[in-house]
């Protein structure tokens, strides 16, 4: 279930670590939790404080960040770079429910832009809630923020 509430608001870029990748639509159930593990796997070996997942998807072709949310010092290791979410203008909403449901949090982003003359930029992330034991048995509570860049 989605949020009908879509806000506008002013984000500061936030640092991450990530992989970088590409992908089509039905690979994305599987690219992104594998990648979110092997990040979660970097920073735990040096200890690295972070915060939630996060996934930025940067453009039509599925080009791809997905990570962590960095709260100190982070190595870059191998395949898993810095990177950062985009700063500026977003429209935004909140999804609860399985992310199989997360398509109706992207149209309703895209849908309140439309109808309120805001231009995409181009970037849209999500930022999933850390993992709740509640989530298992009751997955209507699982929390993801859906995040679209505005051009200025």
């Amino acid at each position: 279930m989605t949020s009908s509430v879509v806000q506008l608001l002013q984000l500061k870029s936030v640092p991450l670590a990530v992989i970088r990748r590409q992908a089509s639509p039905s690979e994305l159930s599987r690219v992104v939790p594998d990648c979110c593990g092997l990040v979660w796997n970097a920073v735990r070996a040096q200890q690295a404080k972070a915060g939630r997942h996060v996934a930025i998807y940067w453009d039509g072709a599925i080009r791809l960040e997905v990570g962590v949310e960095l709260l100190g010092p982070f190595t870059e290791q191998g395949e898993v770079v810095l990177s950062a979410t985009p700063a500026g203008a977003v429209a935004s909403a909140t999804h609860f429910g399985p992310y199989s449901g997360l398509g109706a949090a992207h149209d309703a982003v895209r849908q309140w832009c439309k109808a309120n003359n805001h231009t995409l930029a181009g970037p849209n992330w999500e930022i999933y809630g850390h993992w709740q034991p509640e989530w298992n048995t009751d997955p209507s509570q699982i929390r993801t923020d859906v995040y679209y860049q505005l051009a200025r």
